[in-house]
């Protein structure tokens, strides 16, 4: 009966994370009807897709700290509460400003809820095999998350409004509601210490600056803006750093950092979300701009990276019984270095099936990292602590996501430049940043002139494909070097440094 409950509570926790990673993506076909109702300005539209994710990564840290002083159940259950609210709010939002309060909102009760969720796990499956089986449960439904956001969107528009794509959160985080405190224990620090305010404050003020400054990044001009916010950024994080170093109750132990398993796992789990998010970018693009599909079908035929997902955590949970976690972490980021590789032999006239299986053996190899990379950053943390270290967890995938999009799609869209421009010299300004802006372009020239240019414009966006293919596996089999040699020691059935440490 006691792991029926588990299993029930898995479920329960599992369910908020493939939200939360839902709404990041859930208003890609949104935004065409969401604009001609609420008719934002540019950089309206700009806040309304990205204050969700720049407030999720900035309060993560504080909010898995908060949840390990008052309880994780019960900020979990005030961020459900939360979550639904917005949700509601942001689904009947008439105007573009309430719709970005709305968005906001639900980034700060989305902080809540992934390090939550993620650190009763820990505390819930004592038992190294069943954590690890857990925590790829979660981390499967959170990858996944990001693919059904853009299916379930197009879905919900094909008979309602464009806010149904929010209203789906509310009746979950109702359940929710409901549920965790039949199925889920409370668990906090037993020895908390004071919550730090100006560490709260450092820490956000130090993440929003560096994924400000990345995501301009990836324009064609980003300017001194970019460098600048990333720079300030990083003397807020080194300020904010030396407070920790000098507390007595910190919200992030810096002693964590000295086991190279978490550190290691860390990097790892950044690195894999850096490629996976940078490669899902430009395929979505293919499928609709290249292959010519609708989105919905476009989405629809992104499903198969779920499945792939899906096996490639049955195989880490798997394989790791008999073979060590650094061993399977290794093999899990050459086989997704495998499947960018084969991406780089992508054709303009390549078929869908065809991008399809090469992202699907990418996504398999990085949910056997994904799994173990989480699995090994929870046990490297004492239970008490969990709350900070799935917060530290979460961060790091924000932050290589937002590398990725910046870093793979300017290399991207260098190469898409470079090669439009030698082909069909003179064209406008939009048309050579992007392949969405040759399609608009082509949709206002005489029917001699659209075929030629969509022609160019397609095999310079499959160049940069192929680039950005390359660098992404080049970095990935990179970070399997370091992963082999630092994981190597690490058994399946170990406990974390923290508790070695104890017992010594």
């Amino acid at each position: 009966m006691g792991r029926a409950r588990d299993r029930a509570g898995l479920v329960t926790l599992t369910i908020p994370g493939v939200l939360v990673s839902m709404d990041m993506s859930v208003l890609y076909f949104a935004l065409p009807p969401l604009s001609a109702e609420l008719a934002p300005t540019a950089t309206q539209t700009l806040w309304i897709m990205d204050v969700y994710g720049f407030l999720l990564a900035g309060l993560l840290v504080t909010m898995g700290t908060l949840g390990d002083r008052i309880g994780r159940r019960r900020l979990l259950m005030i961020g459900a509460a939360a979550f639904g609210a917005a949700s509601a709010v942001a689904a009947y939002s008439g105007s573009a400003q309430e719709l970005i309060a709305a968005r906001a909102l639900l980034g700060v009760a989305g902080a809540t809820l992934a390090p939550s969720t993620l650190a009763l796990i820990r505390t819930m499956f004592q038992d190294p095999r069943r954590r690890r089986t857990a925590v790829g449960v979660w981390a499967a439904g959170f990858s996944g998350g990001a693919v059904i956001g853009p299916v379930a969107g197009g879905l919900l528009l094909e008979r309602f409004w464009w806010g149904s794509a929010f209203l789906l959160n509310v009746p979950v985080m109702v359940l929710l509601l409901v549920a965790a405190p039949l199925l889920v224990p409370e668990h906090r620090d037993p020895s908390p210490g004071r919550f730090d305010v100006v560490s709260a404050g450092l820490s956000l003020a130090a993440v929003l600056p560096v994924i400000y400054g990345v995501k301009l990044l990836a324009e064609e001009e980003p300017g001194w803006g970019a460098p600048a916010a990333v720079l300030a950024g990083l003397g807020l994080g080194a300020l904010f750093v030396r407070r920790q170093a000098r507390l007595a109750a910190p919200m992030i132990d810096l002693r964590l950092f000295r086991s190279r398993t978490f550190t290691t796992s860390l990097a790892v789990n950044s690195v894999t979300m850096f490629a996976m998010v940078g490669l899902t970018l430009f395929a979505a693009q293919f499928l609709q701009l290249v292959a010519g599909l609708r989105p919905l079908a476009a989405a629809l035929w992104m499903l198969p990276a779920i499945l792939a997902t899906t096996a490639g955590v049955a195989v880490a949970t798997l394989a790791v019984r008999r073979i060590r976690p650094g061993t399977v972490v290794t093999w899990g980021l050459l086989v997704a270095a495998a499947g960018l590789l084969m991406t780089a032999r992508i054709e303009a006239a390549s078929p869908p099936a065809v991008l399809v299986a090469c992202v699907g053996v990418m996504a398999a190899g990085i949910g056997m990292v994904a799994t173990l990379a989480t699995d090994l950053i929870l046990a490297g943390a004492p239970p008490e602590r969990a709350g900070a270290a799935s917060a530290l967890s979460e961060a790091g995938t924000e932050f290589g996501g937002a590398l990725g999009i910046a870093a793979l799609g300017t290399v991207g869209a260098a190469v898409y430049r470079s090669e439009i421009t030698a082909a069909l010299p003179g064209l406008p300004q939009t048309a050579r940043e992007t392949l969405a802006g040759a399609a608009a372009v082509a949709g206002q020239v005489s029917g001699s002139l659209r075929g030629p240019l969509m022609e160019a414009a397609s095999a310079a966006f499959v160049s940069g494909l192929r680039a950005t293919s390359i660098t992404a596996a080049v970095i990935m089999a990179l970070i399997a070097v370091p992963a082999a040699v630092l994981l190597r020691h690490v058994r399946a059935d170990a406990d974390g440094p923290a508790q070695q440490q104890r017992r010594r």
